[in-house]
């Protein structure tokens, strides 16, 4: 997920301001169907070593969020406030090493972003349960993590390389798996990605 980065100036691509979401998106529920169980991303295998805490059993799925415009208020702001406050980098540059799934302060990679907006999230009061880990497939093949937000209109995608938030349909990405709503450490898969490119943990 190293090859994200996109530069334009002293900014990435992925700090755009607007936030925007069409009526039509908000009127046309549209949710991934989980496929079945899958192995955990090594950095997310990893990380939970580290904060075992964040990676727990969340209990019976009992289904999407219902989105108010308070909500949606909250998931647009935690988004832009992510986007704008952390600069991308690799974890090679920052950390030394290929793969290190860590909460970023000033720097971080696609999986440090979504680690911060679902941290601020819950501590907004969101389910753990509704904000989701996902790992997809951009449109070269590179792998890249965004956040899964489940509501009853759709599930919304939090995204460090585009400034807009927008139900996951519309990303042009391939998702390939995502953390359980029932488990912080367990992975469903999302469909036939090409999970050779996402480093994952074989048990």
């Amino acid at each position: 997920m190293k090859h994200y980065i996109k530069k334009m100036g002293n900014f990435a691509t992925a700090c755009g301001l607007a936030l925007t979401v069409s009526t039509a998106a908000m009127a046309a529920p549209a949710n991934l169907v989980p496929a079945g169980n899958t192995n955990p991303p090594i950095g997310h295998y990893e990380f939970c070593k580290s904060y075992p805490g964040e990676c727990t059993s969340l209990g019976r799925d009992s289904g999407p969020m219902a989105l108010t415009r308070q909500t949606w208020a909250q998931i647009l702001e935690v988004n832009t406030r992510v986007n704008q406050a952390i600069q991308p980098d690799t974890d090679i540059n920052i950390h030394g090493v290929e793969e290190l799934w860590s909460y970023p302060r000033t720097v971080g990679d696609c999986e440090d972003y979504v680690l911060l907006k679902r941290h601020m999230l819950i501590q907004q009061g969101f389910s753990p349960s509704d904000l989701l880990i996902t790992v997809v497939l951009q449109p070269n093949g590179d792998g890249h993590a965004v956040l899964t937000v489940r509501t009853n209109y759709g599930d919304y995608i939090l995204d460090n390389m585009r400034g807009d938030v927008r139900l996951w349909s519309e990303t042009g990405y391939t998702f390939v798996k995502r953390q359980s709503p029932e488990h912080a450490a367990r992975w469903t898969k999302l469909g036939p990605g090409a999970t050779t490119n996402v480093g994952a943990v074989k048990f």
